[in-house]
């Protein structure tokens, strides 16, 4: 944080009865918001203005990481460990092996649906970003990472934005818009109190990110500087999204020993800060596999860093949402 840092603490609002296990994935569609709780394998919604609390739309029987709404209706979903649509129509695309689940996920301007994988237990590197493309073709484009998070896209589709919670790291990633193809992976910001999770760009170009076990959202400019660091009243926030009238965050009390009253809340507070309207997916859930492009190497650190453990529903450790 630099001199020029605005640090914001007031103004939060609860907007659900319920405290969610892991709630993340938080879209603006339409005249709603929509979330997941992923453990749970639920998908909810609720009024953009917070006037009702959350309701349930559907509930698998395995995790759901995050969703999109579908140009022909419906979602793309990343559940247990793949893609596929919701309401379910018994075709899904089989992404990450039986010891790992789906994490984050979105729709770039492109219409093509980017999904993160993970191991339940964070083994180091097992994780990966996998992209399915408009014809049902699927390619593992980035491997090589341990928690992805995101990605966030800016208007262009030019440039992606993709957390490796473990590593405490946001990377930036050229993309041609075109192809879908990534170019080098570079560090665009470190976060060494607490893990970078769930993010949005806004319509200045700006990244915002919530910091799992740092109880903050962080906003980054576009050369990667902390602008804003607004304090959420929950330990462990896990994703952002900007309505044009508020701020609104999901938070998760997964893997806290003694979880307080506001761990688990949605919250939400004024701010006129825009971002462009959710990406609608166009892809087709078939799956031909295509060929891993580009790994990431972490080279400034071999092991994830302390102080950012949760739990597994095994009770094994593991790093971030």
């Amino acid at each position: 944080m630099t001199a020029e840092t605005t640090v914001e603490t007031t103004g939060w609002e609860v907007w659900s009865d319920e405290r969610f296990e892991l709630g993340e994935g938080l879209r603006l569609v339409g005249d709603r918001l929509v979330m997941t709780d992923i453990l749970s394998g639920r998908l909810l919604e609720l009024p953009a203005d917070g006037s009702a609390p959350p309701r349930v739309l559907t509930e698998l029987d395995r995790p759901l990481g995050a969703v999109a709404p579908h140009a022909d209706g419906g979602w793309v979903a990343a559940a247990g460990t793949g893609v596929t649509r919701l309401p379910e129509d018994g075709t899904t695309i089989g992404l990450a092996g039986p010891e790992c689940r789906m994490n984050d996920a979105v729709a770039d301007p492109a219409g093509r649906f980017w999904a993160g994988s993970m191991a339940w237990d964070a083994t180091e590197g097992a994780g990966a970003l996998h992209r399915v493309d408009p014809d049902g073709g699927v390619t593992t484009a980035l491997s090589g990472l341990t928690v992805p998070n995101g990605p966030a896209f800016d208007a262009s589709g030019s440039v992606m934005y993709l957390a490796d919670s473990a590593r405490g790291l946001i990377l930036r990633v050229d993309v041609d818009p075109g192809t879908g193809e990534l170019g080098p992976a570079s560090t665009f910001a470190e976060v060494t109190t607490g893990s970078p999770d769930g993010m949005t760009v806004d319509d200045r170009g700006r990244l915002w990110s919530a910091v799992w076990g740092g109880g903050v959202v962080l906003v980054f400019t576009p050369d990667g500087r902390v602008e804003q660091e607004i304090a959420v009243p929950a330990r462990q926030p896990t994703s952002v999204c900007l309505t044009g009238t508020h701020l609104v965050v999901t938070t998760a009390w997964h893997g806290l020993d003694g979880p307080g009253r506001a761990d688990g809340a949605l919250f939400a507070r004024p701010c006129a800060v825009a971002a462009p309207p959710v990406r609608v997916a166009r892809t087709a859930v078939r799956g031909r596999h295509r060929q891993p492009t580009e790994r990431f190497t972490d080279i400034r650190r071999t092991s994830a860093p302390p102080g950012r453990w949760s739990m597994s529903p095994s009770g094994e450790e593991r790093p971030g949402s």
